[in-house]
Formats: C-alpha cells, structure tokens, sequence
C-alpha cells in the first residue's frame, strides 16, 4: 500500500503498539474508540473474557501461589515458592488484562485488588529497583548471572506493559514507577557501553520501545536496539539446545528464518519490528520481511498456530506442519499477531490483516472453551482417539497449568481485541477485521462514528454507515480477505487489487459490502506431507473440524475419506452454531499395518471392507472440544484425484 503516515497521536491512544516516529504508515486506534457490541462474536468474547476468564485467573494467581511467591520475600508469607521462574509474569499479564478491561468498559470493579498487588509488588522491589521473586527468594546468587534461563528481563518485559498499559487506561502510575526503577537498574548493568548480556527469553525488547513510547525516555529505545544488536554473537550459554533455540545463532539482521523456540522467536520480532517502527532502519525491516514470509508461507498451521515440535517447543523444518504433533503453543499465535500487527503499522498489504483474522477467529479462539475458564496451551490441529495427555499438551482444555503463561496470555489479548479492528492514514480509516462496533473517526479524519452492522463471520454482509462530519477528502478502506471468491459492494462485484477496496467518507453515507463465504475444501502445499492427499473444510474465515461426538455409531474419524464433490451443507444447531454436513465414505480399517498396494488402489485411505457413505457434520475448529472429550481432525483425507 501506498499511504501518507497519519500524524503521531501516541500520547493521545490507548492501545497497544502506539508509535512516535513517522516511520509507521498507519496509526493505531484507541481501544476506547472501538466498541466492539456483544451482539457478535468478538464483542461477547470480550464480555466472557472480564465475566470469566480475567475473574478465574485472579483466582488462580492466589491458587497457584503467584502471589504468595511476593508475599514469602517480604515475610508476608511462609509458604514455599511455587511454579516455574517466570511465574511473576502471570500476575503482570493479569494485570495488564485488568488494565485493558478498565479502558474498554471503565470498570472499577478490580480497583481494590489492583491497590493490594501493586502495593505487593512494590514492597517487595528492593533498593536498587529489583524485583523477581524467584530470584529474591531462592537463588540470590543467581542474579543476572544465568541470563539463559532465569527470564528476568522476559518478566520485566511483562511488567513493564502491565505498567505502560496501566498508565494509558487509568492513568494511574505506581506500577509504571516501580517498571521504571527495574528498567533503570538494567540499564545500569546492560545498557550502551557497559556489560553485555540479554535474555534467554525475548520480550522485554517490545516492552522497552513500549516503555519509551510512554515515557518519550531513550535511554529505553537504546537499551531495546542494544538488546537486539547483541543477539546473534553466542552471548547465550546454549548448551544442548544449541543457538537457535534462542534465536542466538545469527544477528538480527542476518536471519532470515524463523527457528527455535517459537514463542521466543515471535516475540524477538515484534520487538525488532518496533524498533524499526521508531528508527526506521532498514536492515531491520528487510530481516522482518523476510522472516515473516518464511514464518506465513512455509510454517504457520492452516489454524494460525506456530511451533511443530514438543522438543524445544519449537518451530521445524519449511513445510513441516504434522496435524496430531503439533505443538502450536496459543503463546506463539498470541505473539505473532503482537508482530504481524506491528508489520501492518509498518505498511503491511491485507495479507497481514487476514493471518491476524485467522489467527483470532482460529487458533486463538480455540484456545478457550466457552465457560471462558478452560484453556489449550498445545493446540493440535489432530487429536487421535488413544491420545494420552502430555504436560502441557492435555487432551482437554485445563483450568490452569503449572507453566501458566497462555491463560493470562489470552485474557490481555482479548481485552486488547480492539486494537486490532482498524487504523487509520492521513487521508483513510483502514477496516482491517470485521465486528458488529461503532469506530469513532480519528480527530484528523473529522468527527463522528462509523457504524458497522454484521454477523460476521455466520455471514458475509457488512453494513456500513457514517454518522458524523467527516473531513473532506476522507476515505474509508474495506478489507477484501483473500479466500472471498467473489465480492460486491451494493450489490456491484468489485476488485481489490491490494486487498482493500475504498470508499468516499461522507456524513449520512451508508453501504453493505458482501464476503463470500461459501465453505470451500482447502488443501495443503504439497511438500506438506503431513496432509498430502488431504483436504480441509474452510468457511469465510473460519476453520472447520470433525469430531467423534458428530461421527455416526460405528465409523471412527480417522478412518473417514471426504467426498469433496457432494457440496457442504450449512445448517443451524439447536444450540445456534453453524455447523457444515458434508459427505463421506468409509470403507473400515485394514488389520494389517503395512499391506502390499494392490494394482489401481495405491491411496492408503482404502479399508478391507466395503466402502459405505456416512454423513458427517463438521464444526468450527474454535469449538472443538466443548461438548465432549473424543477424537478430532482438521486435515482429512480425500480421493487421490483431488491430490
């Protein structure tokens, strides 16, 4: 896209990734500025997200000993430590869930909890701005002195945009104040011409260019490009995970592929794109652009997932994408949406519009069951009917985990859905996702609202109407998502060549744009091996799948092969879902598990018995797992002329 930059406002927004500079084309817009409704999908989640899911993690920050690990260091507690060593971490997500759900709904519903931990948090930082409990508690020795695993600057980073995300929604600086002491003793001991170290975990790079997009301090913005600059010179004691488990194995300007540890790697870019949002380096960019093509057109799961490997939890091979292996850590898609956003600031095309949808309406939103208090942190796009459970990876949503990063990972992202809705250029309000909402038009586009009506995604039609006083020459961009066939804008087919089609701004304005969201069958690149031979079921932009509780009586899902010629038909449960009945057949399942291929029948999809048409339903990948425990599949195999 071409654009004029929009003028800065950073001061002005509460949103996530606010820049200064005017390197970045697009502005983001406040999150107050968005009013997502709960008459749709994304406006509900964010109603579930503060009814359920943000009360159930403060339950389990006390729970799981989150706060008592603060309490015990300031002999307000003799409990043992609990948890993993990043486990402060949780309760600065939670808080910057909180934080999030102040500036969407202007609750002061959490006001007192946030006096009780705040107050924790700050007697329990020491004289020199210190504040990691695992450290303080347990392994003074260890401090600073194992940057490899002991994640205290990943667990800054985290305070430090619970503190930034506090301060934008409530004003309220105390929490900014202690980040700030901490983020001044790093300094002290790694900033610019003094130790050189960084950490195992990348994170606290975004906060830092967060922190000085707050404060305008650059010593925050030096420390961040420092941090990025050292990285890539085996500053890491690797041991047997090697380098690239820490993105430690090639400058940052040199990678060009996304390896390692996967929720590492995608925080890394994030941060690296943010410094480029403010410097404007290019070298920084050309990596970033780089690595997103490798990360989106080679690694990503048709879910929005990231990370094929349990070992390391990491990403694998190009095209190493196994469905029942997966790892696709929902930490990983909560990353790489932070990142790809930051890439459409940069400029991005609608490409980067249609991985964050796809990621929100997929692998994140499947990621919470609908009680909101039960969570994938391993999201397999398979789930075999003998699956046994592994740590991290249950064959059921749990209601918390003993490395709990995901949860409180979902409350602030959901708290922050807004954010990602629309942006705005000079001369254009740029719709990236679609959500019944009323967007408050940018003061530089003129006053007034622009009212989007839709069910999206149960249908494909969004109106659209401007009540206000837009400025003259203002325009409105409409995202096309790249699997709508066929596209019309009042009722006329139209064609968007980068993506967006536009419109004139004008008080009274009013149109209805419609997505085609016929199901289609998709199927995977072929070095894809994982699904070769077989299809999956999209409809607009949802993911569908099989479960075994939709599955007749006596036919398993693995064994079923789709018959891509019988077009899905959409149908509405009792319960409201759209769910998609397709046809299939099974022929049963061979004794044998390696057989000689008789002449004509090559396609491992062929049973001993004979072959039989079942009708199946297929529902959204998002709700698997809601109704009962059982075997599930996304990729399903099909007829070898479709391969």
């Amino acid at each position: 896209m071409t654009t004029t930059p929009a003028p800065p406002t950073h001061a002005l927004v509460a949103a996530p990734a606010t820049p200064r500079a005017a390197v970045a084309q697009h502005r983001p817009l406040d999150v107050r500025a968005v009013r997502l409704s709960s008459a749709g999908p994304l406006g509900a989640w964010q109603e579930r997200n503060a009814t359920a899911t943000i009360p159930h993690c403060i339950e389990q920050l006390e729970a799981s000993g989150v706060l008592d690990n603060f309490r015990r260091v300031i002999g307000e507690s003799g409990a043992p430590y609990r948890g993993f060593v990043f486990a402060d971490s949780d309760l600065y997500k939670v808080i910057e869930a909180v934080a999030w759900e102040i500036a969407r709904s202007g609750t002061g519903r959490w006001d007192a909890w946030l006096d009780d931990v705040v107050g924790l948090v700050a007697r329990t930082q020491d004289d020199t701005g210190y504040v990691m409990t695992w450290i303080q508690g347990l392994h003074p020795e260890k401090r600073f002195a194992e940057l490899e695993w002991t994640h205290e600057m990943y667990v800054l980073g985290h305070l430090v945009q619970a503190a930034v995300a506090l301060d934008r929604a409530t004003c309220r600086a105390d929490l900014l104040r202690i980040a700030e002491r901490f983020v001044a003793l790093v300094d002290r001991r790694f900033g610019p011409g003094r130790e050189e170290g960084i950490c195992g975990h990348p994170e606290i790079e975004t906060a830092l260019v967060e922190l000085y997009r707050h404060t305008g301090d650059e010593r925050h913005l030096a420390l961040a490009q420092r941090m990025i600059d050292l990285r890539g010179r085996g500053l890491l004691k690797a041991g047997s995970f090697g380098p690239r488990y820490f993105q430690d194995h090639a400058p940052v300007r040199e990678a060009r592929t996304a390896v390692g540890h996967a929720v590492r790697q995608l925080y890394l870019d994030a941060g690296v794109t943010d410094v480029y949002l403010e410097t404007g380096e290019p070298e920084l960019l050309d990596a970033m652009r780089a690595q997103w093509v490798d990360a989106h057109e080679r690694k990503m799961y048709l879910t929005g997932a990231f990370g094929s490997r349990h070992r390391d939890e990491a990403f694998g091979d190009a095209y190493e994408l196994p469905s029942e292996r997966a790892y696709a850590e929902t930490c990983a898609t909560i990353a790489d949406l932070h990142w790809t956003w930051r890439l459409q600031l940069v400029g991005g095309t609608a490409a980067h519009a249609d991985v964050v949808e796809r990621e929100i309406h997929n692998a994140l939103a499947a990621s919470v069951d609908a009680t909101g208090t039960r969570f994938f942190y391993s999201n397999p796009l398979q789930l075999r009917p003998d699956r046994h459970s592994e740590e991290n990876a249950p064959r059921e949503r749990a209601a918390w985990y003993s490395c709990a990063c995901c949860p409180p990972n979902i409350a602030r992202v959901v708290a922050q859905l807004a954010a990602y809705v629309a942006s705005s250029t000079a001369e254009t309000l740029w719709l990236h996702q679609y959500a019944d909402a009323e967007i408050d038009l940018p003061e530089h586009l003129g006053t007034g609202v622009l009212e989007v009506r839709t069910d999206y995604p149960r249908s494909g039609v969004v109106d659209l109407a401007v009540r206000g006083t837009p400025a003259p020459g203002a325009h409105l961009a409409l995202r096309v998502p790249a699997w709508s066939t066929r596209t019309l804008l009042d009722g006329v087919p139209v064609a968007a060549e980068d993506g967006y089609v536009r419109v004139d701004l004008a008080d009274g304005a009013a149109w209805r744009l419609e997505l085609d969201v016929t199901p289609r069958w998709t199927q995977a690149h072929p070095r894809v091996d994982a699904a070769r031979g077989c299809l999956a079921l999209e409809r607009g932009p949802l993911v569908y799948c099989v479960e075994q509780a939709d599955v007749p009586d006596g036919v398993a899902v693995d064994d079923l092969v789709v018959d891509p010629a019988a077009a899905p038909v959409e149908r509405t449960r009792d319960d409201g879902a759209l769910v998609l009945d397709v046809t299939c057949r099974t022929s049963g399942t061979p004794t044998q598990l390696y057989r000689t291929a008789a002449a004509g029948t090559p396609s491992s999809t062929t049973g001993d018995g004979a072959a039989r048409r079942v009708p199946v339903t297929a529902v959204p990948f998002a709700t698997w797992g809601n109704r009962a425990p059982g075997a599930m599949r996304v990729w399903l195999p099909a007829p070898e002329s479709t391969d």
